[in-house]
């Protein structure tokens, strides 16, 4: 058997060696701005919707096309030892997913709402009870049904109307978050003929039953740009009651809580805007709640007769205000909580007797109660030093029940249910783990890397305390052994990853990896000012922090250079690019998943979906300045002919958010650069979009895909 296992990984070394490495056609495309010229030889790879869409491909789209089939191969062959592994990695990861599974049910509007996994079934299947959970059974949506005849299939925006009668729901079967919206009879089980394009997903409804409010998207651009009204069942052309001209705002409606407004929303990266309509007059003109202003950012609930306000107007982390639901009008504004310059207020639930606000203290996201009527202000204790917690589904007003979310790096999600006036705690669901899941044999922790500027770098760790390479830590808290250790991060747009739980992270830690978070500036850590420091011309600091975190985690003896890997998506596969290109000799290796690269060429471009909405995070480089500097840090921009770690780079044909042509140009590129011996290779999923296949299950493949990549280079074999 030895002599056999000799045989066959000589025949795959030598068939490594004759492996072909693909090589794209250079077609120079000259670029000039602000009188600086850049050549972007691969810039022909770029296709419109309607080439990838037509039933017949041109030559372009052959090329492109034939071109990525290439880079597909070269990365099957290049890893067909891993094979198997991706096989036993995928079954062991789905494996621990609970396959008839359930959600929580919520009450609302006199039925229980909840949705269930069925067996080896990929989708949800939607349900509700009236009255009692001991009713009988009602399937409203079986997302499997819908899906047949799918490569990919997503669902949107699902509402219920205020009698209860009519579900809408957007369909995607592209994976370009452009949804179609259906109308089904709950009572009949029959979908009305008529159906709404082109849309968002998502509709609100009035309280006529009749009348639904629904945005529609820039078919080039992608940006909820226009508001309609639409009556079903009626013969006439739906009316259009917004179209918003600034494309660099995000547009959208919804219906309050209270059931008893119709709230249209502008947003983008500094400012936030609405208007109100008395849901039971949908026939009205909407108003403004009040003046569009520059950098002001709020959101609001309605509550008995008045609004509250999250703000951030004279307070950069946010205070909270009220006024009048019939003088709405900044001036009118009264302060509730002042605000705190060590505490972000992030959201915010209200009920009969108590509000609920979800606030980042000290990095972490936690849940604070005050009960309107006493006066009583009181933190949640989740007794662990990092974690998670989340306002869950909360449909009834006249309640004290909180259902919450929580999570921490050894916690598996759960949802509880929390008696605000006792303090009485419910645990009503954990995600189980199939096959068993011990939570004492984990330890998770927060340390702290210093960047050069002196700020505080988080860094949230989980592993298995009997690491495979050594089974206790010294006194100081480090490993004899350096580790196997994959850190992540994100880092745009002041989205945070907070510490959470993950069953097929477990593939990792039980195979002796160490797993990171590094809480790096251009998330909101710290609040808002995190933020701040690390977007526009601060942007930098977001690379800087994540490699500060890497060199830490070296320092310290956690890790070193030939067990250290990095990973990041989208804005955070920017981060990735970014860092290798700075600190190549760094990492083992590096994961840029749907990674945002070309980041100059995409923001010169407003035909390119979501580039206009996002000047205010990255920058105008239409402006000198804002040109310079995106240039110096610009992934695809800034590869040279150096030794870069291996790299895996995964993609989607038909991604929305980040085009599939920026991470197919930035391999093809990396590869005319490309020095000594680590390998590059590209995964082009050609069925989906920005989050990958879609269903339940299959979409592990990728993450096999992901840990195989890795565990082959550091020699793990199972």
């Amino acid at each position: 058997m030895k002599n056999l296992n000799l045989i066959l990984l000589i025949i795959i070394g030598g068939c490594m060696k004759n492996i072909k490495i693909p090589e794209a056609e250079k077609q120079p495309y000259k670029m000039t701005v602000h009188g600086d010229t850049r050549i972007d030889d691969y810039y022909w790879m770029r296709l419109s919707d309607k080439q990838k869409n037509a039933e017949e491909f041109d030559s372009q789209t052959n090329k492109v096309v034939e071109y990525i089939d290439l880079e597909n191969k070269y990365t099957q062959t290049s890893l067909a030892q891993t094979k198997k592994l991706q096989e036993n990695l995928f079954n062991e990861i789905i494996g621990r997913i609970e396959e008839n599974d359930e959600s929580v049910p919520y009450f609302k509007n006199g039925y229980y709402y909840y949705s269930r996994y069925e067996s080896e079934k990929e989708y949800r299947i939607h349900c509700r009870k009236k009255g009692s959970l001991d009713s009988v059974e009602e399937i409203i949506l079986d997302e499997n049904i819908l899906a047949e005849g799918h490569n990919y299939f997503a669902i949107g925006g699902r509402s219920i109307s205020p009698d209860n009668k009519w579900i809408a729901y957007g369909v995607d079967t592209l994976g370009r978050r452009i949804y179609e919206i259906y109308f089904k009879n709950l009572e009949t089980g029959e979908l009305l003929n008529s159906t709404i394009s082109n849309s968002s997903g998502s509709v609100a409804w009035a309280n006529d039953n009749i009348t639904v409010f629904y945005t529609s998207k820039n078919e080039t651009t992608l940006l909820g740009e226009k508001i309609w009204r639409h009556k079903i069942g009626s013969s006439n052309l739906d009316e259009m009651i917004y179209h918003e001209k600034d494309d660099t705002f995000y547009n959208g409606v919804y219906r309050s809580k209270s059931g008893e407004f119709i709230i249209i929303y502008h947003s983008n990266t500094l400012v936030s805007d609405y208007q109100i309509l008395n849901a039971n007059n949908p026939d009205g003109k909407f108003k403004n709640f009040t003046s569009r202003r520059k950098e002001h950012e709020y959101s609001i609930e309605h509550y008995q007769d008045k609004f509250l306000i999250i703000t951030n107007w004279k307070a950069k982390n946010n205070r909270l205000m009220e006024t009048s639901e019939d003088a709405t009008e900044r001036t009118n504004w009264k302060e509730v909580l002042p605000h705190k310059s060590d505490v972000h207020l992030l959201s915010m639930e209200i009920f009969k007797d108590h509000l609920v606000l979800n606030e980042r203290k000290d990095g972490l996201r936690g849940l604070r109660i005050i009960h309107q009527h006493s006066g009583k202000d009181e933190y949640i204790d989740f007794g662990q030093v990092t974690f998670t917690a989340r306002i869950s589904v909360n449909e009834e007003f006249n309640t004290n029940i909180l259902r919450y979310s929580f999570t921490s790096m050894v916690t598996p999600g759960s949802i509880y249910d929390y008696n605000m006036d006792s303090g009485k705690l419910t645990l009503m669901k954990q995600d189980k783990v199939i096959g068993g899941y011990d939570q004492t044999k984990y330890h998770a922790e927060r340390r702290y890397a210093i960047a050069s500027d002196g700020k505080p770098v988080p860094i949230s760790l989980v592993y298995k305390k009997d690491l495979k390479n050594d089974p206790t830590f010294n006194n100081h808290g480090v490993p004899d052994n350096p580790q196997n250790l994959l850190l992540y991060a994100y880092g745009s747009y002041g989205s945070t990853r907070d510490p959470y739980f993950s069953s097929t992270r477990l593939s990792l830690l039980d195979r002796g990896f160490i797993y990171a978070i590094a809480h790096v500036r251009g998330s909101q850590i710290y609040g808002r000012q995190s933020y701040d420091d690390g977007k526009m011309l601060n942007k930098k600091n977001t690379f800087t922090d994540f490699i500060t975190a890497g060199k830490y985690l070296i320092k310290n003896g956690l890790t070193n250079e030939d067990h250290l890997f990095a990973e990041g998506g989208s804005a955070g596969g920017l981060l990735i690019g970014a860092v290798i290109n700075m600190e190549p000799q760094m990492w083992k290796g590096a994961i840029a998943a749907v990674p945002f690269v070309d980041v100059v060429t995409t923001m010169l471009d407003p035909t390119i979906p979501l580039t206009s909405g996002e000047w205010d995070e990255w920058g105008d480089p239409r402006i000198k300045k804002y040109y310079d500097y995106m240039l110096s840090y610009s992934p695809y921009d800034q590869i040279k002919k150096q030794n870069y770690p291996n790299i895996l780079v995964t993609s989607g044909f038909f991604d929305s958010q980040v085009q599939y042509w920026e991470p197919l140009k930035y391999v093809a590129k990396l590869r005319e650069n490309w020095q000594g011996p680590n390998n590059l290779y590209l995964h082009m999923n050609m069925d989906a979009g920005h989050g990958g296949k879609s269903g339940r299950f299959r979409r592990y493949r990728e993450v096999a895909l992901e840990y195989a990549f890795m565990f082959n280079l550091v020699g793990i074999k199972k």
